[in-house]
């Protein structure tokens, strides 16, 4: 976890609080949303050239760990 939060950032006086990439104005909802639409990992890069190639990975796990909770059925 904390190799995530050297790359996956949240600061309340940067672009709403929302998570972002190393301090930057990048979000993780960017680099989700251009995966989304089919952009490979390396036209990510080429879209946005200042992150680097573990930010997107970083991206995807913290991601993963935002939706990964347990749900209870009553």
């Amino acid at each position: 976890m904390a190799k995530l939060a050297e790359r996956i950032t949240v600061d309340p006086e940067q672009c709403g609080g929302r998570p972002c990439i190393r301090q930057m104005r990048i979000r993780v909802t960017d680099v989700l949303d251009l995966l989304a639409e089919g952009l490979t990992p390396e036209q990510v890069l080429e879209e946005l050239p200042d992150l680097e190639s573990e930010d997107i990975g970083a991206c995807l796990r913290f991601a993963s760990r935002r939706l990964d909770h347990p749900v209870i059925a009553a």
